[in-house]
């Protein structure tokens, strides 16, 4: 396992959420990592946050995604930022963060989250009407594969998981 560091920024280039993570492999859905329980996030220059249960992620080679599948006790079972393709330069990944965010709870809700501040940032932000109408139509896509558990959200991270040696346990 090679380390990484995952930094989201904003359009315009401000940091947003970044940790380090343990690049688990590829398969055909693209690179899964896995940020462990305790791993230490900040947003942006932020007070550090202690993160309480694991999350594998998924960065896709030319998807407009970036998920999380996050362990138990995480309400959020699935959580998918809508984000540019990710992009990786030696040691890092990295992508901008254009605020839509499918959830799937683990009750089963399945949630499209931040619709306002992705309508306010249009604006403030200027995003390109291009890069407006990629989102959107990702989110959608994202709302029908992730409530469905098509593809990678059928449970392709289990196995990912089960490398990292249980850590789906909660102590």
């Amino acid at each position: 396992m090679s380390d990484v560091r995952v930094v989201f920024r904003k359009y315009g280039g401000a940091l947003h959420w970044n940790h380090p993570a343990k690049v688990l492999g590829e398969d055909e859905h693209g690179v899964w990592a896995a940020a462990p329980r305790g791993t230490v996030a900040r947003k942006g220059e932020g007070p550090p946050v202690v993160w309480k249960t694991t999350a594998i992620m998924l960065f896709p080679r030319d998807g407009w995604w970036t998920a999380s599948f996050n362990s138990p006790p995480n309400r959020a079972e699935v959580y998918v930022d809508v984000t540019t393709v990710p992009e990786w330069r030696d040691d890092e990944v990295t992508m901008l963060d254009l605020d839509l965010d499918v959830i799937r709870m683990r009750d089963g809700r399945l949630i499209l989250d931040d619709e306002d501040e992705f309508a306010e940032h249009q604006v403030l932000l200027g995003y390109p009407e291009s890069m407006i109408a990629r989102a959107e139509e990702t989110a959608r896509w994202l709302m029908g594969a992730v409530g469905e558990r098509q593809g990678p959200f059928g449970g392709a991270h289990s196995r990912w998981l089960d490398r990292m040696g249980g850590a789906t346990r909660v102590e």
